[in-house]
């Protein structure tokens, strides 16, 4: 099987067994998904739903998070990983959407990135999710489930996975596979052990093909 028709193949199955595929990040709005998702970086989605609800109570706007010392936020975000970096990204990344985006989250991938606290992986997250720009968005899961399962070859950086990807997914369904693979990375293929009994794509993983010459 090349490549290509690997491609085609799981995008077939996940279109048909997974129609539906989001975020696990809660939100109302732009903003909102922006400060869960600069929260998320090497933390869970489970933690980062936990802490937004309070944090975004006290602080529901650029504008009102812009006025808060790092400090004061810290003490809302401290059981997540790196609070600390964190808090000061939040604040000077609202500072920024009131003084140049009148408070607009930017639509443009470039312009995300000026934002403090936001890479590409953000970037391409609130892009995609927002406003359904053929972006996609390459974390730890899309990186390793990816490689694990043939779709890429030899990327070691994020942005090396994120280009492979593109050239075989067709653009209007970009968005969504961000998710397909994600959660797939989540709840089936993870990391130590992937639950390759329960997984619809085996036929077409070359993870499976190398490391299962025998039916379970």
């Amino acid at each position: 099987m090349n490549k290509k028709e690997r491609f085609e193949r799981i995008i077939e199955y996940f279109k048909k067994e997974k129609p539906i595929a989001e975020t696990e990040l809660h939100y109302k709005t732009p903003f909102e998904l922006l400060v869960a998702v600069i929260l998320s970086a090497q933390c869970t989605d489970k933690r980062v739903n936990i802490i937004t609800p309070a944090l975004l109570e006290r602080f529901p706007t650029a504008y009102e998070m812009a006025q808060a010392s790092s400090d004061e936020v810290f003490e809302f975000i401290k059981s997540c990983s790196y609070p600390n970096n964190k808090a000061k990204h939040l604040v000077g990344m609202s500072k920024m959407l009131v003084e140049k985006f009148n408070e607009t989250v930017p639509d443009d991938i470039n312009e995300l990135q000026k934002l403090p606290g936001v890479g590409r992986k953000t970037a391409n997250v609130i892009a995609s999710v927002v406003y359904n720009k053929p972006a996609l968005a390459v974390d730890t899961h899309v990186h390793r489930v990816s490689k694990r399962i043939g779709l890429t070859t030899h990327a070691k950086t994020p942005l090396e996975t994120e280009k492979q990807l593109v050239r075989y997914i067709p653009e209007e369904l970009i968005p969504i596979a961000h998710h397909w693979l994600i959660l797939h990375g989540r709840y089936v293929c993870i990391a130590r052990k992937p639950k390759c009994e329960s997984c619809g794509i085996t036929e077409y993983c070359k993870f499976f093909e190398e490391n299962h010459k025998k039916p379970f």
